[in-house]
């Protein structure tokens, strides 16, 4: 008998066997199982760690808003890559692989990658602390080195930012050394107005006290103190002064906006000249200059 012959012969007595059919219906249920179990367990648990996170003020640990979305997706990701490590294992058991070489394997392979991917080991570590700090979450106005934008992503290995224009930033968390928030507190709206020297400082204080007090009433984001601080300089052609709002955290510009769109409006009605540029033409007429 030929070998072609021997295989075949031998194909033959498994496809016709009865059992070896019964142990692979078993041990494909037993998979099927196992990889079922994994994803319910891996849904359940994230839906339990949002659960959490969300009856944090009954709890001694409390997150603001901003924070869920961040922590919970990255608690989600590390239970996933923990429970699905473990499906693999048990899968391979399931199918007659002896674990022990494998997790030995696993193991200096691990090994290895750890002395060749000191980087990305470091950028781990860093997108944790980074995380459990709270230096920043997804949704905050953040300045990372040259790049200054809304915080889109925060993972274990990078930290994905975009710039109001639309450029997408992908930094390495193990390259992040100093971070600006934005977001964290209240802003402030600062204005400088100028009006002529003729006009008096008391006044036009006055008016734009007023109008403060009408704004703060008006405009949700100034949430805190609204004030003229004062002179805050005596210019060629004009005393500065300055307005402060206290504003939720990065609408100071749109405050900043509408503050100088409703000064300009309420010195035109209440006749304050706000001063600027002004030129004389002189011309020659007959030997003589006039205006």
């Amino acid at each position: 008998m030929t070998f072609f012959e021997e295989l075949r012969a031998s194909t033959q007595a498994y496809l016709l066997d009865a059992a070896f059919w019964l142990r692979a219906a078993e041990v494909t249920v037993r998979v099927l199982v196992v990889v079922a179990a994994a994803y319910l367990i891996v849904r359940l648990a994230r839906k339990a760690i949002q659960k959490l996170l969300q009856q944090r003020e009954k709890g001694l640990v409390k997150l603001d808003e901003r924070r869920l979305g961040t922590v919970s997706a990255l608690l989600g990701s590390v239970v996933g890559y923990v429970v699905y490590f473990v499906m693999v294992l048990m899968v391979l058991a399931q199918l007659g692989f002896n674990l022990g070489p494998v997790l030995a394997g696993a193991g200096i392979i691990g090994l290895a990658v750890g002395f060749g991917a000191q980087n990305l080991v470091r950028d781990v570590i860093s997108g944790l602390f980074i995380t459990l700090e709270d230096q920043y979450a997804v949704g905050d106005y953040v300045a990372i080195g040259d790049f200054t934008g809304t915080v889109q992503e925060v993972g274990l290995r990078i930290t994905r930012i975009r710039q109001w224009t639309g450029e997408v930033h992908f930094i390495p968390n193990g390259s992040i050394t100093q971070v600006t928030n934005f977001s964290k507190e209240n802003s402030a709206a600062v204005v400088d107005v100028g009006i002529a020297y003729e006009e008096k400082v008391e006044e036009a204080t006055r008016v734009l006290e007023a109008l403060l007090a009408r704004l703060r009433m008006e405009i949700e984001d100034i949430i805190g103190e609204a004030s003229v601080l004062g002179v805050q300089s005596l210019g060629d052609s004009a005393v500065v002064l300055r307005v402060m709002a206290e504003c939720k955290p990065m609408t100071h510009f749109a405050v900043a906006r509408k503050l100088r769109e409703m000064i300009k409006a309420e010195f035109e009605r209440e006749n304050i000249e706000i001063p600027y540029p002004r030129a004389v033409v002189f011309r020659r007429e007959n030997g003589n200059i006039g205006e």
